[in-house]
């Protein structure tokens, strides 16, 4: 692209994933030049194999203490919930160390007030993003259940139900007669379970990144296919240097998740402990009407979303970095877990086994600020938390980069939490 001033874009959002395009309609509906840059093309990463729940109720950190007891097992475990590769264990322990540190009470009660703020902001802003490109269809908003098996499960139940109730995330209390009322698939093993009212899902989350380029490109957002490998400030904006050149914008907004980090740190200075969950998922595809909605297991420790596409399992966790080949039995470890829960047992005939990186930071806060003077607008680090606090981040950076542009949802979450200077 020509360097002269005409050509050179208001804001280049590298990376795009649900949060970059995302971010990139809302620019381009305020009346700004928009360019996405991404090596992949939109949707590729993260965003294409999520879980599709709209998990607004998950409003607390993303370990708590017990991980200590669960390290061994983390380490020896290739299939457990919880995997921690033990080649990877000496750069991982830093940033375990600091998600200790933040389940202190006082940072605690930091990162709940911090993930309530948008998670209870987000399913509005979903509903005005998809009403604004015309396809509300997208979305189902009709709760999600959480279920137990054990009768030993049932105190768990009860306080996590009490925790939610103190954090007011909307929560009902099923017996086994109304999950079986509501979910009649579902394995006569089910004792029971918590329902979650005020959630949803995508019924295939790929195609809603697809719908917001659509919309996007119709609104001049040009899309290039392009790796970003450094970037510097000038006195009129930022100079990214890809592997096509270099290519100046008056903004630049970081989106690119798990692989936010190098770039955060040639811009601002700021070495950020960015670290990633890599989440597997199966998909079913001759799996339909199994479930009304996202059904989760206390117990097995997965979610299960039903989608246009067949039936996702999804949910397992590994630490093991960026660069590590991934280790695909652990999604088809998904279909096993799923044994049990159904009076059939499903169908993995054509299953599709998927590897994808969630950005975490250790406080399970994103990064959602404007820096440099204006210059760099950050937008990563939701965890799995990243398709449901797309549509609220994108109104947050929208507001950031252009303040007097206004906000149609009224008032939005405080940024303070979210601010790169936490770190």
């Amino acid at each position: 692209m020509s360097d002269h001033a005409a050509d050179v874009p208001d804001v280049a959002v590298i990376g795009a994933g649900i949060i970059g395009v995302a971010c990139a309609l809302r620019l381009a509906r305020q009346g700004l030049r928009v360019v996405v840059i991404d090596q992949q093309e939109p949707g590729r990463g993260a965003s294409f194999g999520n879980a599709g729940h709209l998990a607004t109720e998950q409003v607390l950190p993303i370990a708590d203490l017990s991980i200590l007891k669960r390290l061994p097992a983390m380490l020896m475990d290739p299939m457990g919930p919880l995997r921690l590769d033990w080649k990877y264990l000496p750069r991982a322990l830093p940033w375990f160390t600091r998600l200790l540190l933040n389940l202190r009470p006082a940072p605690f009660q930091r990162t709940v007030a911090g993930l309530r703020a948008l998670n209870e902001s987000s399913l509005g802003a979903w509903q005005r993003l998809l009403a604004d490109i015309a396809r509300p269809d997208l979305m189902r908003e009709d709760g999600s259940l959480l279920v137990f098996e054990r009768p030993e499960s049932r105190q768990a139940i009860e306080a996590l139900q009490a925790r939610m109730r103190h954090q007011e995330v909307p929560v009902d209390h099923w017996q086994a007669t109304t999950v079986r009322d509501r979910a009649p698939q579902l394995s006569e093993r089910i004792q029971g379970g918590l329902f979650f009212p005020c959630t949803g899902h995508f019924l295939d989350p790929f195609h809603v990144v697809c719908e917001l380029v659509h919309a996007a490109k119709t609104s001049g957002v040009q899309f290039l296919k392009q790796h970003v490998q450094g970037a510097d400030l000038h006195q009129n904006g930022v100079s990214l240097i890809t592997d096509h050149g270099r290519f100046n914008a008056r903004q630049v907004l970081i989106a690119c998740g798990a692989h936010s980090a190098k770039l955060t740190a040639a811009l601002t200075g700021k070495k950020v402990p960015l670290d990633t969950e890599r989440g597997y998922h199966l998909m079913l595809p001759h799996e339909h009407d199994r479930l009304p909605f996202a059904v989760t297991s206390l117990e097995r420790k997965f979610i299960m979303t039903p989608m246009t596409d067949g039936l996702r399992l999804a949910g397992t966790v590994e630490f093991a970095g960026l660069d590590s080949p991934p280790t695909m039995e652990r999604a088809w470890q998904l279909h096993r877990l799923s044994h049990g829960l159904f009076r059939r047992e499903l169908n993995a005939e054509a299953a599709t086994p998927w590897m994808g990186f969630r950005p975490s930071l250790p406080d399970s806060l994103p990064i959602i600020d404007r820096v440099c003077e204006g210059k760099v607008l950050l937008a990563f680090g939701h965890q799995h938390l990243g398709l449901t606090q797309a549509a609220i981040t994108a109104e947050l950076i929208g507001q950031m980069a252009a303040p007097k542009a206004g906000n149609p949802a009224g008032v939005l979450p405080a940024i303070e939490p979210y601010r790169l200077g936490r770190f």
